[in-house]
């Protein structure tokens, strides 16, 4: 399994910006998908943006206008950049990726360990 390292979380104002980032540890073959999930206190995980190999993206209704999934492809990275942020949009935000990580090899999915992201005053 391919292990994912995330970076970019931490506190700020609301309207702040934040970008996260997460990329695989190792060398991999393909991207299938590479998105982002998120839990906050009490609650389950659920998607925040998703984007597949083709470029297409899909977002929660609640992000959707405000934050930008993006791929570095020369990197296997996935950033996501949230601006207007709402207290609301604190959690635990989560890097999720499909990845194949040699030809032929079936694709697995990995996640990151994790990153806060508090939006406070």
């Amino acid at each position: 399994q391919v292990q994912l390292v995330e970076s970019g979380g931490g506190l700020v104002q609301p309207g702040g910006s934040l970008r996260l980032s997460c990329a695989p540890s190792g060398s991999i073959f393909s991207i299938q998908t590479m998105g982002w999930f998120r839990q906050a206190p009490g609650n389950t995980r659920h998607l925040v943006a998703l984007i597949l190999s083709d470029g297409r993206t899909n977002y929660s209704d609640s992000v959707k206008g405000r934050f930008t999934i993006s791929i570095d492809s020369a990197k296997n990275a996935v950033h996501l950049q949230m601006n207007n942020l709402k207290p609301q949009d604190t959690a635990v935000y989560y890097c999720h990726a499909v990845l194949q990580v040699a030809d032929g090899v079936p694709p697995t999915a990995s996640w990151g360990q994790g990153t806060q992201v508090t939006v406070a005053s």
